[in-house]
């Protein structure tokens, strides 16, 4: 199996889910289903159905989390020193060039990916126009809407 990049806050939040989901969601099914089955005939009982399909998600969600856990390469950020190249855990100030607006990305595993908070996933177009070049590099981003043109302003490590 491929290694899965992950900063050390990707890595945490996974494993506070798969905790939140061994002890509270996995208890809560199990009740649940013997709620259900207390109830008798279980042919026609939405309730019980309900409770396994519940069951079924929560037990593969755990499932997928362990082995993401597993096949983690932890990277964590502060710690990087990549000669002001933009590499994964990077955080990019960027400017488009065409309206001069700024934003600011890091870029980290598709886990975390979260645009809202400026978080952006390795895979995506744009990270992936960025991975390697430094700063006051101008990185070309093939958009929805046409290709764009970045100027990188400032990488940290944070």
């Amino acid at each position: 199996m491929a290694t899965i990049p992950l900063t050390k806050r990707g890595a945490e939040q996974l494993k506070q889910e798969l905790h939140r989901l061994k002890t509270v969601e996995r208890p809560a099914v199990i009740n649940a289903i013997a709620e259900a089955r207390a109830q008798g005939d279980l042919s026609e009982n939405a309730e019980y159905e309900a409770a396994k399909d519940r069951q079924g998600f929560v037990e593969g969600r755990i499932a997928e989390v362990e082995a993401k856990l597993a096949a983690a390469q932890v990277i964590d950020p502060s710690t990087l020193d990549a000669g002001g190249r933009v590499v994964f855990g990077a955080t990019v100030e960027l400017q488009d060039e065409e309206t001069g607006e700024t934003v600011r990305y890091q870029i980290v595993g598709e886990d975390e990916a979260d645009l809202k908070l400026g978080l952006i996933n390795v895979g995506s177009p744009i990270a992936r126009a960025l991975i390697g070049k430094e700063e006051g590099d101008t990185a070309e981003v093939q958009a929805p809407g046409g290709v764009r043109h970045y100027e990188i302003v400032g990488v940290s490590y944070l």
